[in-house]
């Protein structure tokens, strides 16, 4: 299995790079972008195969460049977090992609999930 290419999209700048960090650590490829457009730029140059995204963000939420970023890679898979999360929310970001989590959340929890969508165990078998 080829490391997976993660990225990381919350406008809390040490909240992501802390957390990218981490990742990192764990074996994965992840970039962070504090912004939608910074997320856009990265996503033209690079393909990753799976985006982490923060549901409100100001002037692009999660909701929104996760669209926006299937059109560039249409086989990129999602998952949104957040720290303040509604009914509402929770209901149209469950539609949108394969995993809804409220931050923080304990990393283990993170990998687990990433694993889970991604359709990998964590021995990568």
């Amino acid at each position: 299995m080829s490391t997976l290419k993660i990225l990381l999209v919350d406008d809390e700048e040490k909240f992501v790079s802390a957390l990218a960090q981490r990742l990192n650590l764990r074996g994965f490829e992840a970039e962070w972008a504090v912004s939608g457009a910074e997320a856009m730029a990265k996503a033209s140059r690079t393909m990753f195969d799976l985006a982490i995204l923060d549901v409100k963000m100001p002037r692009l939420g999660g909701v929104d460049l996760k669209r926006e970023l299937g059109r560039i890679t249409p086989s990129t898979r999602f998952i949104f977090f957040t720290g303040h999360g509604s009914e509402d929310e929770f209901k149209v970001c469950s539609a949108e992609a394969s995993c809804y989590l409220v931050k923080p959340m304990p990393i283990d929890e993170l990998v687990a999930n990433i694993y889970r969508v991604m359709g990998l165990s964590p021995k990568g078998d």
